[in-house]
């Protein structure tokens, strides 16, 4: 293979798999619109053998250190060499603003941010990584911040040193989900961490201020959120509310 072509076929197959991940975004928009379910949408869809099943999970968007680079660098690519890549555009455009999304409907749920405690549960960019780079978290936390909420967050593995860089610099990182959760007046919940699944969901609707948890990926359950009275948000699913 020569080495234009084995240049694009990296940037090919890194553009093509956070499309997928866009075009499911984009569809988990419409079934929040439209009362269908993201997760029973994407895993027939993703029954199909033409399609697969791969990177069709809705989400708070992609991050990371490839996806994004090789997303803008595909385009700038393209656009040097006299090609709009119109597409590519549109995907870098929608993952952009898919955090931004979260934090408008948490905004509309509680009827403004200003002076509102929202807990972020997670910071890297997946699970099982100290991995910050173009993270979702970054720009959700600095767009409570600007709406005039305080922010508190938890993460296992997020470095330290994080807390040197804004956003970061404002707000508060606790060593554990539950206090971090303490006196909150809503919760998102950003990476997929394992700890999440296992954590005392009742004791945390205790300790919040408002049970309400915006599941930015769709990790949880709403059933038993609902029993210990949490208002449950998802992306591309119905938000659930106890009785």
């Amino acid at each position: 293979m020569d080495v234009a072509s084995a240049e694009m076929v990296k940037l090919a197959s890194n553009a093509l798999l956070a499309t997928r991940i866009t075009f499911i975004n984009e569809i988990a928009t419409v079934c929040e619109a439209t009362g269908a379910d993201i997760t029973r949408v994407s895993r027939a869809v993703g029954l199909d053998h033409r399609l697969g099943p791969h990177f069709l999970k809705a989400g708070l968007g992609y991050g990371g250190s490839c996806f994004p680079k090789d997303s803008r660098a595909l385009r700038a690519m393209a656009s040097n060499s006299g090609y709009p890549f119109q597409l590519l555009n549109a995907v870098i455009q929608v993952n952009e603003l898919q955090p931004r999304r979260a934090v408008q409907r948490l905004k509309a749920e509680l009827n403004g941010l200003k002076g509102r405690r929202i807990a972020l549960l997670g910071m890297t960019f997946k699970p099982a990584t100290d991995d910050m780079r173009e993270a979702p978290s970054a720009v959700i936390a600095a767009r409570l911040l600007a709406e005039g909420a305080t922010v508190t967050c938890w993460d296992p593995m997020a470095p330290r040193t994080t807390a040197d860089h804004a956003p970061w610099t404002s707000v508060t990182r606790h060593p554990d989900p539950l206090t971090a959760l303490t006196d909150a007046d809503a919760a998102i919940l950003v990476t997929e961490w394992p700890e999440l699944t296992e954590l005392d969901w009742p004791s945390a609707a205790r300790t919040m201020r408002t049970p309400l948890l915006l599941d930015g990926r769709n990790l949880l359950d709403p059933t038993p959120l609902l029993a210990a009275g949490f208002t449950h948000m998802s992306v591309g699913r119905p938000t659930h509310r106890p009785t």
